[in-house]
């Protein structure tokens, strides 16, 4: 019987070598925080970025209309009457809606 010895290259057979290749792979693959879950989680974090800066504009906005609206009574009297449709006391309010084509 011939005893055929596989030859195994230096590289493969280094300790260090073999347990970083591991815990790489352990890392990217296995473990609970893998690369997939922080691309998810890092699209998470860009969302609401991009939805912070929105409701930061919008804020802004609602503070430039309520600076107008506490600043002049005529203002305020018009805002009142288009969006919570008040009257005086000698008015009457009608109401008028578009149709809208539901064909």
């Amino acid at each position: 019987m011939s005893k055929r010895s596989i030859k195994v290259p230096a590289y493969l057979r280094n300790k260090f070598l073999i347990a970083t290749a591991a815990f790489t792979i352990w890392l990217m693959f296995l473990d609970r925080n893998n690369l997939l879950s922080q691309f998810q989680l890092q699209s998470e974090v860009n969302k609401l970025e991009n939805q912070k800066e929105f409701f930061r504009t919008e804020i802004d906005k609602t503070r430039e209309e309520q600076r107008e609206l506490l600043s002049s009574p005529e203002k305020l009297e018009k805002f009142a009457r288009e969006q919570y449709l008040m009257k005086k006391d000698n008015e009457d309010l009608f109401i008028i809606k578009e149709a809208t084509s539901d064909k």
